[in-house]
């Protein structure tokens, strides 16, 4: 299967799966003597697996630990879960971050006229550090 194929099958772009090898997070496939690359059924168990980690928002370190774990017959669950709690805590702090942002900003608008008037307190409030 070429790479327009196999991106079709996976899910994931030409340019991702181009990315992917030279990273190192997927081995480099065979070539055919043209220079074509080749993809595999595995290859493409990787890139769907890899997909579905960046849909989760795991970083590429992340999934190239996670890849790892799933090949690992041996691994040990706790470790694959470490890692996803590790992402899962980060997660949570972002959300709280993220909150504490909509929560002032919604504050700043609500005392703002919106009006003719040049006095605003959304640009007072930021001005002051809010």
């Amino acid at each position: 299967m070429n790479i327009g194929q196999a991106a079709k099958a996976s899910g994931v772009t030409a340019k991702m799966i181009r990315h992917y090898e030279t990273i190192g997070l997927i081995a480099q496939t065979h070539r055919t003597e043209a220079g074509y690359r080749q993809y595999t059924p595995t290859d493409l168990h990787n890139l769907r697996f890899i997909k579905s980690a960046r849909s989760l928002g795991f970083s590429l370190d992340d999934i190239k630990h996670l890849l790892s774990l799933w090949q690992d017959k041996q691994r040990a669950s706790a470790d694959v879960k470490a890692l996803a709690q590790h992402h899962l805590d980060a997660l949570n702090s972002k959300i709280l971050e993220l909150t504490q942002m909509r929560d002032s900003i919604q504050e700043l608008v609500a005392h703002c006229q919106g009006n003719q008037r040049p006095d605003c307190p959304i640009i007072n409030g930021l001005a002051c550090g809010h």
